[in-house]
């Protein structure tokens, strides 16, 4: 403990991408002092934790890593994920930050002392830490979200999540049953469809399936990524792809309809060169709007649906039998082994954060949004809450790369922490007013998206939370980046007591 009373300066929740880009940038901004923390035994958040077969990301390389840490030796214009993880191990090694990382625990609960201004933190085995600051960078794509279906946890068979799998388990030869169609769906279907006996698919909702431009990136290209100038340029033009494919066409689809409808074009016509069978067509087809929930993006998942082995059903799961599931027709299929393709907790209780957090007066946050609806100011903090900042908070993201969405919101929590620290501040706290003034912004901005068409109603997109609203941050990259760089500090509270 050093001698203002506290464990660290900072202490970062998460050490996927988020997480070590933060720390990163609070090294090179001169804040020593700071822990991360994580429940993994390895570094990369979602990139640890999810290894199924065919696992890749989905939008260009050249777009998902650091703009400060560019990589030229990408394999594939979209990496596998044992090549992120592998880009998080580096990034980890070549800033050193092993030594500054704590595995195995997991943070249950935070409480902001306000006579000491800190933080106290408490991990699952009762330990106790303290932290000036608190960076909650635990991310959206690692607790998964299993399905609430009579009988599943009694399946006798072999259960896994895509986000937990097993690699022991030899699918081939076996009758598999998948539940869900959504991204991560989509790239493990193609890869299990060869090895097994017999796979069925249980889609609720049909997912809108684009073409990808996955292709090796030669030697040759990967050396001239290599050549001043050629590295940034790659990457404007990809960055320039990201930005007309989601921010634009999603947070401007009511000036600019047709990239919707270009795009919808796209995933028709996909949709028909990739499916032989009229009524296998008819069952993939989406009744909703391009853009009201996320999109997959593969060369092989529909064509999976012309092979013999595989069945798609589309009627309702009534139970999860010992040996099978049963449909709401009374169909019941024999299965070996289940997958649970359901997703993630992504904007729901338990998972934003990850842990109970609780502010001035004990005011807990997963309560205050629930009476609030979710906010937070530029998606970083939330009044009540001091000194605690978070990388993917409410109206933060805008749909681009991720990694644009942790560097602005890091260069944001570091305005805060240099006032801070040049004006000796104990306690930063948002503003009530600054949050309200920005949550009446994106609310009035929102007209324009996507998102409020009739038809996704019949989605099912994770976009959308429990008070009907999609806090996805309605704004270019560009808007945004500039904005965490020049926001008023005065919308700040700084002193030295809380």
């Amino acid at each position: 403990m050093n001698g203002n009373g506290i464990d660290h300066e900072v202490v970062i929740i998460g050490a996927g991408f988020s997480g070590i880009g933060a720390a990163i940038k609070l090294q090179e901004a001169g804040f020593d002092d700071f822990l991360l923390i994580d429940d993994a035994d390895g570094v990369g958040g979602t990139w640890h934790w999810n290894t199924y077969p065919g696992i890749a990301v989905d939008i260009p390389s050249f777009s998902y890593q650091y703009s400060f840490e560019q990589r030229a030796g990408w394999s594939r214009t979209y990496a596998r994920g044992s090549e992120l993880k592998a880009y998080a191990e580096s990034c980890v090694d070549k800033y050193g930050l092993r030594p500054r990382i704590r595995f195995r625990t997991t943070i249950v609960d935070a409480e902001f002392d306000a006579d000491g201004c800190r933080w106290l933190l408490r991990t699952q085995d009762g330990d106790e830490l303290t932290a000036r600051f608190v960076i909650g960078a635990t991310g959206v794509l690692t607790r998964p979200k299993l399905p609430e279906i009579p009988g599943v946890d009694e399946f006798a068979g072999r259960t896994m999540h895509t986000s937990r799998w097993d690699h022991t388990q030899d699918l081939r030869g076996k009758r598999v049953a998948i539940i869900g169609t959504g991204a991560s769906a989509v790239q493990v279907i193609p890869e299990t469809a060869p090895q097994v006996e017999q796979l069925v698919v249980f889609q609720r909702t049909p997912i809108w399936c684009l073409p990808r431009w996955d292709m090796p990136l030669p030697k040759a290209l990967q050396w001239a990524l290599r050549v001043p100038g050629v590295k940034s340029v790659t990457r404007l033009i990809s960055q320039t792809y990201v930005e007309i494919t989601f921010p634009i066409a999603a947070h401007y689809h009511r000036q600019l309809p047709m990239a919707s409808a270009l795009g919808e074009r796209l995933g028709r016509a996909h949709l028909r060169n990739q499916v032989h069978d009229p009524a296998i067509r008819e069952k993939l087809t989406p009744r909703y709007a391009l853009g009201c929930k996320r999109p997959g993006f593969s060369n092989d998942y529909l064509a999976t649906y012309n092979r013999d082995n595989v069945v798609l059903e589309t009627d309702p799961i009534e139970a999860v039998t010992p040996t099978g599931v049963r449909t709401a027709t009374g169909t019941e299929y024999p299965v070996d082994v289940l997958i649970l393709a359901t997703g993630f907790k992504v904007m729901e209780s338990g998972n934003m954060p990850t842990f109970q957090l609780r502010g001035l007066g004990g005011l807990d946050l997963e309560k205050w949004w629930d009476e609030n609806r979710l906010q937070a100011y530029q998606g970083v903090s939330v009044p009540g809450f001091p000194n605690f900042f978070a990388v993917v908070g409410p109206y933060g993201y805008n749909g681009a790369s991720y990694f644009t969405l942790i560097e602005n919101q890091t260069r944001h929590i570091l305005r805060c922490l240099r006032h801070a620290r040049a004006g000796k501040s104990t306690v930063v706290e948002v503003t009530h007013e600054a949050n309200e003034r920005y949550f009446q912004e994106v609310l009035a901005r929102r007209g324009g998206q996507v998102f409020w068409q009739d038809s996704c109603a019949l989605s099912n997109s994770y976009y959308f939370d429990k008070h009907g609203d999609v806090p996805l941050r309605p704004s270019t990259t560009v808007e945004a980046a500039w904005r965490s760089g020049h926001f008023d500090l005065s919308d700040y509270r700084f002193a030295t007591s809380a």
